[in-house]
């Protein structure tokens, strides 16, 4: 039986307080000063970890807890540091290993996981890419990623304030409905960005779509697909407002070119597609003190009714950086979201109850998720994130009469 370390909230806070750093912005510091010479020679290595308790205190399928993690290793090569030429690029190699188990599927029986970083419980290569810039203006990056490095998510960063899936990440129905793929899941593909003007940007990508390479542990060293359905399209649109109270603005749309069967039906449908908007404003900002500000962020997304479980989502919420003058990296969030399962989902869930002699019960139109967190830097390596989630209609997916259910939460992140 292979061994894998677990690493524990428990432990981290003991590195915290017995380890003396000369360089406190990682828990491993500066390597002797070896990371800073190797990263000014063009050699830069990072490390991340993300442990995730869950635990189930009223309503969903049974009380109890639960544990993910995901740790994180990569190094990325400046072309032009290491041989002395101009623009020449960076690869970046990145390795995820994923442990634990699901208080979704275990405890609450809802379709948005409860844990962002569960999910494909094994050790992969996640990314294998090179990019580099054809013009001042234009970037190109190909390779082995995931789709969600640059398309479908806020580059603030202000939705992984959240510890659901439902707000960390980019709109789930996307994955749902179409070849696009979750992260750490990874495909080949190239993605440009081009800079329309300083404010804005348009980003172009292709990713071949292989539907049985995810989550399976047996394709997790495989570049190559293993059985290619199609080509996802990804278009997106980017505007970054700057000034006393920025803001970014996304909008896109994404087409995938697999032939698929849809849903309550034996046809199947020659292409598949959706749209989104993404929105990150700032409200609010302290003149006195820097770094203080209320952010407002939307989502709303579409998928294809032929195909996709959960047709609608639509995510709203607030995060307020440095609540306190004494805390100036902490944050305090809270979002508000609603998924919305396909009609033909349900009918197909309801043909087969009368088929079988029983009933469906009668459910909300959508699973909901009310989450409430706080995230505190206790060290400029280490977040502690405290954090409440309420789940109504958990079973609105699966048409199950499941208890709304309340659900407490601490996600810990430690940078190597």
């Amino acid at each position: 039986m292979r061994f894998v370390p677990r690493i524990t909230p428990a432990l981290l806070l003991t590195l915290s307080s017995t380890t003396a750093l000369a360089d406190a912005t990682t828990l491993t510091g500066d390597w002797g000063g070896l990371r800073q010479r190797l990263q000014a020679d063009g050699i830069t290595f990072t490390g991340d970890y993300s442990g995730e308790t869950a635990y189930n205190a009223h309503g969903g399928l049974h009380r109890s807890a639960r544990y993910a993690q995901n740790i994180k290793l990569g190094v990325q090569f400046d072309l032009a540091k290491l041989y002395g030429l101009d623009d020449a690029g960076q690869v970046q190699l990145s390795v995820n290993d994923r442990r634990g188990n699901s208080a979704s599927e275990d405890l609450v029986g809802n379709r948005l996981p409860i844990q962002e970083n569960y999910g494909g419980l094994y050790t992969r290569l996640t990314e294998l890419s090179y990019a580099r810039n054809l013009t001042p203006a234009l970037n190109l990056k190909l390779g082995y990623m995931a789709m969600g490095n640059d398309l479908g998510g806020l580059d603030s960063g202000i939705l992984c304030n959240f510890m659901n899936a439902g707000f960390c990440g980019h709109p789930l129905n996307m994955s749902g409905g179409s070849g696009w793929s979750n992260y750490p899941n990874a495909h080949l593909g190239a993605r440009l960005k081009y800079d329309l003007a300083p404010a804005w940007q348009l980003r172009l990508a292709a990713f071949n779509v292989d539907p049985a390479s995810n989550g399976n542990a047996s394709r997790a060293w495989h570049l190559g697909p293993k059985h290619t359905t199609g080509t996802v399209l990804p278009l997106e649109l980017v505007y970054k407002r700057q000034g006393a109270l920025p803001g970014e603005f996304k909008l896109g749309y994404y087409y995938d070119s697999s032939n698929v069967q849809r849903i309550g039906s034996d046809k199947h449908v020659a292409g598949r597609g959706g749209h989104y908007l993404l929105v990150d404003q700032a409200l609010w900002h302290d003149p006195a003190s820097p770094g203080r500000s209320l952010h407002a962020f939307g989502q709303y997304s579409a998928s294809s009714q032929a195909a996709s479980p959960f047709t609608r989502w639509y995510g709203a919420g607030v995060v307020l950086y440095q609540p306190f003058a004494a805390r100036p990296r902490d944050t305090l969030a809270f979002g508000y979201g609603r998924a919305v399962p396909n009609p033909r989902s349900r009918d197909v869930l309801q043909a087969a109850a009368l088929e079988a002699g029983q009933g469906l019960p009668s459910l909300d139109s959508a699973e909901q998720l009310l989450e409430l967190s706080y995230g505190y830097q206790a060290t400029s390596w280490l977040n502690l994130r405290p954090d409440v989630q309420y789940i109504v209609e958990p079973g609105a997916f699966s048409a199950q009469d499941i208890d709304n259910a309340l659900v407490f939460g601490l996600q810990v992140k430690a940078t190597f």
